[in-house]
């Protein structure tokens, strides 16, 4: 039973670590989207003064390295701020699983 307490513990101090870097994912995330919405802005506007037609500039603008490499970014960002939410998931799932073989085990040596 201690096994399943000392496991319990872990994954405590597991899903805290993961919470902690969640925090940081998310902002690292919101930076990239901000970032990549100034780029992508700025780069329109630029094209709109140059006398490109407006119909022109959205398809022009994905393809300017700059702003192809902020949306990667941004992208990446919120893959990892993703996978990060599911591991936090499947930590909570695995503690689930670990309280109920202490409840089955604890309901077991109490009816002996």
């Amino acid at each position: 039973m201690t096994d399943l307490y000392e496991e319990l513990q872990a994954k405590t101090r597991q899903l805290d670590a993961s919470i902690r870097q969640l925090r940081k994912n998310g902002t690292e995330c919101a930076e990239a989207e901000r970032d990549y919405k100034i780029l992508l802005r700025t780069e329109c506007l630029r094209l709109k003064e140059e006398g490109m037609a407006i119909g022109m500039i959205d398809k022009v603008c994905y393809g300017i390295p700059a702003v192809a490499e902020a949306r990667f970014r941004r992208d990446v960002a919120e893959v990892v701020y993703t996978a990060n939410q599911e591991a936090i998931n499947a930590l909570k799932l695995q503690m689930r699983l670990i309280e109920s073989q202490i409840q089955r085990e604890w309901g077991a040596s109490a009816s002996q």
